[in-house]
């Protein structure tokens, strides 16, 4: 019998259609999700027969391994208890999204292993698995409601070309499933990359749609300076801590990235694309430092969420962005610590600008010292062949 496809057309159709596939999954059954790479085919893993019934529909060679689908990125520790300082960044800044992260599973409150011991082979090479947690909404609900993970496959058949539209995943599985929910043709239209990290050691294991210089960056230890307007004191703290960390290291100013590295600056009340001061672009000019091409941007979610540690040029700053923020509190701290606030030279001399970020760069120091060099991600050589992932 031909799989029942499902093309919701609002959002009582999506919650409708979410609750018959979690159903049928609950039943044993195969189903086909949309996601926002390719779509997927996916069992219950905690259903032995409905894994295995998923891998001789998919043709699946013998040593090739599933991802496993979780509900939430916060769900990763769960599965990879003792997660490194650089997973638990991919994990926080990329999940949900494009990306399948490989990690050992070896510790014993992992729960992987309290899978059933055919999912386990199903999705376990040598004490490692793959995990994503795939940004579209028709498969996260449905995780949510399910009280396993999935097993996740791409929905066609091994070492043919990755189904993109439902129609396509019909094509490919046929009968093989029960039902496919059909969310258009995928965003992404290309396999999620598959990333093995090992302690800080990064590999790239598959390319696709997050590319190596976005998997580095996401891996990076970063550190954002705060200020109110963004022009003054935290692009001159951003390129001044660039800076003394580039001769910490002993690398060229533009290789800090490279060894895994991020500085950055916003402002709590700033615009966006506004230039730094004259007066910040004069001093920094004299330290040997580059301001011309500064554009201010505001503090947001999303940079407050990829920061590692947050520095404010005073205790109003730091107050101000936990209040709105408030589990970024431990990480975000004075800029001068018990030394009290950087004042601000906005509309002062450029002897007053000077005076400012000399007071910024007495303050660096201590902070270099307290940043993790050991949590700074190792690039590893890419590895070849095909890796699990969807």
């Amino acid at each position: 019998m031909p799989p029942l496809v499902i093309q919701p057309d609002s959002p009582d159709a999506a919650r409708d259609a979410v609750h018959h596939a979690v159903q049928a999954l609950a039943e044993g059954k195969l189903v086909v999700f949309p996601t926002e790479t390719v779509y997927g085919v996916a069992a219950s893993a905690a259903d032995p027969e409905a894994v295995e019934a998923l891998l001789a529909a998919k043709r699946r060679p013998s040593g090739q391994v599933c991802t496993l689908a979780i509900n939430h990125p916060d769900a990763v520790w769960d599965y990879a208890p003792g997660l490194s300082p650089v997973a638990q960044r991919l994990a926080r800044r990329c999940l949900p999204g494009p990306l399948t992260l490989v990690l050992d599973t070896h510790h014993p409150q992992s729960l992987v292993h309290q899978l059933p011991e055919p999912v386990q082979r199903a999705v376990r090479r040598e004490q490692t698995c793959g995990f994503r947690v795939p940004d579209h909404a028709h498969v996260l609900e449905a995780l949510r409601l399910m009280e396993s993970p999935l097993v996740l496959s791409s929905a066609n058949l091994a070492g043919q070309p990755d189904a993109l539209t439902a129609e396509q995943a019909v094509q490919a599985l046929g009968d093989r499933v029960a039902l496919v929910l059909d969310g258009g043709r995928c965003r992404y239209s290309q396999p999620s990359s598959v990333v093995r990290v090992e302690a800080n050691r990064v590999r790239l294991l598959r390319i696709g749609v997050l590319s190596e210089a976005a998997i580095r960056r996401a891996a990076s230890l970063a550190v954002l300076l705060v200020c109110t307007g963004n022009t003054c004191r935290s692009p001159m703290a951003q390129v001044l801590l660039e800076q003394q960390l580039a001769q910490h290291l002993n690398c060229p100013l533009d290789e800090l990235e490279q060894h895994g590295l991020l500085v950055m600056s916003a402002g709590l009340a700033a615009g966006s694309g506004s230039p730094a001061s004259p007066e910040a672009i004069q001093v920094m000019q004299n330290h040997g430092l580059n301001l011309d091409s500064h554009a201010s941007r505001p503090v947001t979610e999303l940079l407050v969420r990829f920061a590692d540690c947050i520095l404010t040029m005073t205790a109003a700053h730091r107050s101000s962005l936990v209040a709105r923020w408030p589990e970024a509190a431990p990480k975000t701290h004075l800029l001068a610590g018990d030394h009290g606030d950087i004042s601000d030279p906005i509309g002062g001399s450029v002897e007053l600008y000077q005076r400012c970020a000399e007071q910024i760069a007495a303050h660096l120091p201590a902070w270099i010292q307290q940043l993790d060099r050991a949590s700074l991600p190792v690039r590893e050589p890419p590895a070849t062949g095909r890796a699990c992932g969807s």
